[in-house]
């Protein structure tokens, strides 16, 4: 290689290990901390080339927030933690919400089979003690039938015994007459004298016998009373008790068919205790009129009215009180024709009551008060304490049509008249709901 070409190469050369050594120096400077520089003071560039520069010792002032830019700051910050809390709680709600499903559903499957048997071994237990509740007031009802029983047959024996008695001091006195009589060797004045005796023992014997017998029959009407106190009327079942007047106390009535009538008969049996001048047994009304239906007592009255007060059909003393009694009311719109029937018999009748008139729909039913207030809170504002009726009644039914003399009658009697039911109220069938202190008796 030529000589001149060599020094160019090395020239090349040592030029190029000048400029890098300067690169490096530069890229130290830029480099260097950003906060602490500074510039010599009066020193002023004498060449393009770069120069290295001494780092300054003064803080780099940073810009200051007011008091906006730090309140926007809090709320930012505030934000944000908020956000991660409802996060984090709701990642809790949610495993624990598992957990606890999961807990529920083994705990139902653990246990479904032995609560489900406990309810059945529990219902059957109730139901096994109400069936001996039952079996036990049978056996008291039993019982006490048959000490009445024993004791009218006991009467009942005495009573045959005491004739008895007196057949055989009867037969005794004639044979002593008679051989008194047949007797011829005495003398006139003593035959006089035994049939004078004769004649006193005799006096003497039937005013005993007839003690005795009046004294059976006393002992006999005590123990028929004391029946008729314990037993209901007509072979029912039950009855309803109205223990005191009051106008909370009375029993609402459902009827089964649509009260829309022509005609209807009305029957039930009562055992009032005392009846005042009125003394509601039975009533329907609307709102326009309260007095559609009423069967009332008025001391010893039965009263009758159809369509308002104003059509009225009354039967004196017809009432007993502490008696059962057997009450009928039948009514037609084509005749307009009202009867009233006591213990099966007609004892009133009147005609051109309410002729034509129907019966309205939607009214209220009611034994033992009459519901004539009408207010915004209710029936109970109108009832009177002194129209409530106290006592005992059982046997409550109505028919949509006018009942023959005959059924009336059959069903005053004083047996099996209760499986009689009437189709728009049957007693036993119907929904008959005691409010107050009213309530059902067997």
């Amino acid at each position: 290689m030529p000589l001149p070409r060599v020094l160019l190469m090395c020239l090349v050369c040592s030029c190029a290990v000048l400029l890098t050594r300067c690169y490096e120096d530069e890229i130290e400077v830029n480099y260097a901390d950003p906060f602490y520089n500074e510039i010599a003071e009066g020193a002023q560039p004498e060449s393009t080339q770069p120069q290295e520069v001494a780092p300054t010792t003064a803080p780099v002032k940073l810009p200051e927030f007011n008091k906006w830019d730090k309140l926007f700051t809090m709320l930012e910050n505030s934000q944000m933690k908020e956000n991660m809390l409802l996060q984090y709680a709701d990642n809790i709600i949610k495993v624990e919400l598992q957990s606890l499903r999961g807990e529920m559903l083994q705990f139902v499957a653990n246990y479904a089979g032995g609560c489900s048997s406990a309810v059945d071994t529990a219902g059957r237990r109730l139901s096994l003690q109400l069936e001996m509740k039952l079996a036990q007031a049978t056996e008291r009802m039993k019982e006490v039938n048959a000490e009445q029983l024993g004791h009218q047959e006991a009467l009942l024996q005495q009573l045959v015994s005491a004739s008895r008695a007196q057949t055989a001091r009867l037969s005794k006195l004639e044979s002593t007459c008679l051989s008194a009589a047949t007797t011829k060797d005495l003398q006139s004045d003593r035959s006089v004298r035994d049939a004078t005796a004769a004649e006193g023992q005799l006096e003497k014997s039937l005013t005993a016998m007839a003690t005795d017998l009046q004294k059976a029959r006393v002992q006999l009407d005590r123990s028929l009373r004391s029946a008729e106190r314990h037993f209901l009327p007509s072979g029912c079942e039950m009855a309803l008790l109205f223990p005191m007047r009051s106008r909370r106390i009375y029993a609402a009535v459902t009827p089964d068919g649509d009260m829309g009538l022509h005609s209807f008969t009305v029957c039930l049996w009562a055992k009032v205790r005392e009846a005042l001048n009125k003394t509601v047994l039975f009533s329907y009304g609307s709102k326009k009129n309260p007095f559609e239906i009423q069967l009332v007592l008025s001391g010893h009255s039965l009263l009758f009215t159809v369509g308002g007060e104003a059509h009225l059909v009354e039967a004196g003393n017809v009432v007993k009180d502490g008696q059962w009694s057997h009450f009928c009311g039948s009514w037609s719109s084509e005749e307009g024709l009202a009867s009233l029937w006591a213990n099966g018999l007609k004892v009133a009748s009147s005609s051109g009551v309410a002729e034509g008139h129907v019966l309205p729909k939607g009214g209220t039913m009611s034994l033992g008060q009459e519901k004539n207030g009408y207010s915004s809170f209710g029936f109970d504002s109108g009832a009177d304490p002194k129209l409530a009726f106290a006592g005992k009644m059982t046997g409550v039914n109505l028919w949509d049509r006018v009942l023959e003399e005959e059924e009336i009658f059959q069903n005053a009697q004083r047996e099996g008249s209760c499986s009689s039911r009437g189709n728009v109220v049957g007693w036993g069938v119907s929904e008959i709901i005691p409010h107050g202190g009213a309530q059902y008796i067997n």
